[in-house]
């Protein structure tokens, strides 16, 4: 349990921080949303690029993984298809839920792998985001949209321009050629993944808006406690039913245990959703996971 706290109690300092210092508008107000650009450009798909480039691709892992993954994403979904077709919801709440449940803080995420797991376990991490990350999306935007109708243009288009899907794709298609990362490259990229983690936490810890938690507490509550302790429980299972080894078990209940992302309120705000529902929802899961993450890792140790 110490380990643990002092793995993850660094990463959650970090946050705290940075919503301080906007607090305190240092260095400014303008600074956040161009610092989250630059990482989210740059910095963190070259963490992404690089670990996918190294990684061993003929892992017998990856399989596992992406079935795990893709069952206990699929089952979630289908639960928030039956869950609305019962409540009626529009899309605009729809979508927040959605991504409230199906959205992960890769941040948050990759910083908690690399604490408890090291180099190893962001192998893993990187795996399974090539997975994750494309598939949430596609569902984040369905949701959004379902009652407009869903184009493929619609579904396809946020994942050809998302920059961890093409650092994904890039690190796995440079890994296929055997080259390697030659001339300097490997450490050029190792120091801008280096910059990633400790940027991204201070701009989630920004990104923070505890005003907007006043409105609709019982569905924040409610959609809290399915992404921070149901959806954990439900990769548990799939683990268990696949047989998962140790730390790739682990890494799949950690991803189903993070908070959903802060990037799911721009992309609520481009497609006419529920922003304000979604920026509550991103708040108070931020706020609880200090708590529910370790309890969760605790009962995996």
């Amino acid at each position: 349990m110490i380990d643990l706290l002092l793995a993850l109690w660094p990463l959650f300092a970090m946050i705290v921080a940075g919503y301080w210092l906007r607090l305190r508008e240092f260095p400014s107000e303008a600074f956040w949303p161009g610092a989250e650009r630059l990482n989210y450009f740059i910095l963190f798909p070259a963490l992404l690029f690089s670990s996918l480039a190294r990684a061993p691709l003929n892992n017998p892992a990856l399989p596992r993984l992406a079935l795990a993954v893709l069952l206990g994403l699929g089952i979630a979904w289908l639960a928030l298809l039956l869950v609305r077709r019962l409540r009626g919801w529009p899309a605009g709440r729809f979508g927040a839920f959605t991504q409230g449940i199906l959205r992960f803080n890769t941040y948050l995420g990759l910083a908690a792998v690399g604490s408890l797991f090291g180099q190893e376990g962001l192998t893993l991490a990187a795996l399974m985001l090539a997975l994750m990350v494309p598939t949430v999306n596609v569902l984040s935007v369905w949701s959004l949209t379902a009652e407009r109708g869903v184009s493929a243009r619609s579904l396809l288009l946020p994942i050809i321009k998302n920059p961890l899907i093409l650092a994904c794709v890039g690190g796995a298609l440079f890994n296929l050629t055997g080259i390697g990362l030659p001339g300097g490259t490997d450490r050029l990229l190792s120091l801008l993944a280096a910059a990633s983690l400790p940027l991204g936490l201070l701009c989630v810890g920004a990104a923070l808006k505890p005003e907007q938690l006043g409105g609709e507490i019982p569905a924040l509550g409610w959609n809290s406690a399915l992404r921070l302790l149901a959806m954990p429980l439900l990769a548990w299972g799939v683990a268990w039913v696949l047989a998962l080894p140790a730390m790739e078990s682990a890494v799949l209940v950690l991803f189903f245990a993070l908070p959903t992302a802060p990037t799911a309120y721009v992309l609520t705000r481009q497609l006419g959703g529920d922003s304000q529902l979604m920026a509550g929802i991103i708040t108070l899961q931020t706020l609880l996971a200090a708590g529910s993450l370790v309890a969760i890792m605790m009962l995996l140790a």
